[in-house]
């Protein structure tokens, strides 16, 4: 048990992989290094961890970089059953409750605004087993959607990094976010060309450094398989899921164009499952929400491993 600015800080790993997870923050694996080379994986925010604060605020006002859970929505805000779930769900700015068990890190939750228990396991065994549970509580039927907010950066990320996804369709928000945003709105194209503002097209599969000065958001689907990987000049970065639940791949794409606080100055890449594009409420009324009946459970398992090229 251990502190980082400020944050109660759990390490956990083996002789591949060594993680440090913040209970407080939603549980979220703040760092992710490959130990035989001493590559950080994850995105390390240029801007660093905010201190506690007596005042929960918001996801993207104390985002700095990691991996972290978003339950039971994803994207924005949203208004289900009466209440108001936040960006990205509440899990993430909730603490959790974890504890260490013959190597493995046991944590869980309950949601405050829905009558989830989300229970995960993260265990090392040469590369990163996630082993989750979400439990219905109430006495009613209540649906959620689910995903990870898994986003790569430097060291291991850098120009000339290769993404490969099993997508077959490329989406993109209908509006800008920034100006800087080198694809165009709106957008449904086959993976892994996407058609660009100026003209003409560009493979997703290359990754760019950050004179690209772009931002964006891809949304991927049709996917034939759960495996992503991203390749760079020498790791291999490789994130199992089950497609069949997590039908979205998310794909945030801040290559030196994010302007705006509270992201400005990030170079980064998200892979990120995510079992719909749409908020929890918006998600239930397209029928893409996932329904527990009271008492029942709903189970998954990711894997991320890392290999040496």
């Amino acid at each position: 048990m251990g502190c980082v600015a400020g944050w109660r800080a759990i390490a956990v790993g083996d002789d591949v992989l060594r993680a440090v997870v913040l209970p407080e923050r939603g549980a979220e694996l703040h760092s992710l290094v490959h130990v035989p080379t001493e590559t950080e994986l994850l995105f390390q925010a240029p801007w660093g961890l905010h201190a506690p604060s007596l005042e929960r605020t918001s996801f993207l006002d104390r985002y700095a970089g990691g991996w972290q859970e978003l339950f039971p929505s994803t994207n924005d805000e949203t208004t289900y059953r009466g209440e108001t779930i936040p960006f990205h769900g509440e899990v993430a700015l909730l603490p959790w409750e974890c504890e260490q068990r013959d190597g493995a890190l046991v944590c869980r939750v309950r949601c405050e605004r829905t009558p989830f228990l989300l229970e995960r396991t993260l265990r090392f065994d040469g590369g990163l087993m996630v082993e989750e549970r979400v439990t219905n509580e109430g006495d009613d039927a209540a649906h959620f959607t689910w995903g990870h907010h898994l986003v790569l950066g430097p060291p291991f990320l850098e120009p000339g990094s290769r993404l490969e996804i099993p997508a077959r369709t490329i989406v993109t928000i209908p509006e800008l976010w920034e100006d800087t945003a080198r694809l165009e709105p709106g957008q449904r194209s086959s993976w892994p060309y996407a058609r660009l503002r100026e003209g003409g097209t560009v493979d997703l599969r290359s990754i760019p450094g950050p004179e690209a000065a772009s931002h964006d958001d891809v949304y991927l689907t049709d996917l034939d398989d759960g495996v992503v990987s991203v390749e760079s000049s020498r790791l291999r970065v490789r994130l199992g899921f089950d497609h069949r639940l997590f039908r979205w791949l998310i794909s945030w794409q801040p290559y030196g164009g994010a302007l705006d606080e509270p992201l400005a100055g990030s170079y980064a890449l998200g892979i990120e499952p995510w079992v719909s594009m749409l908020p929890l409420g918006e998600a239930v009324e397209a029928g893409e929400a996932i329904e527990l009946s009271p008492g029942a459970s709903r189970e998954t398992t990711l894997r991320l491993d890392v290999e040496e090229i």
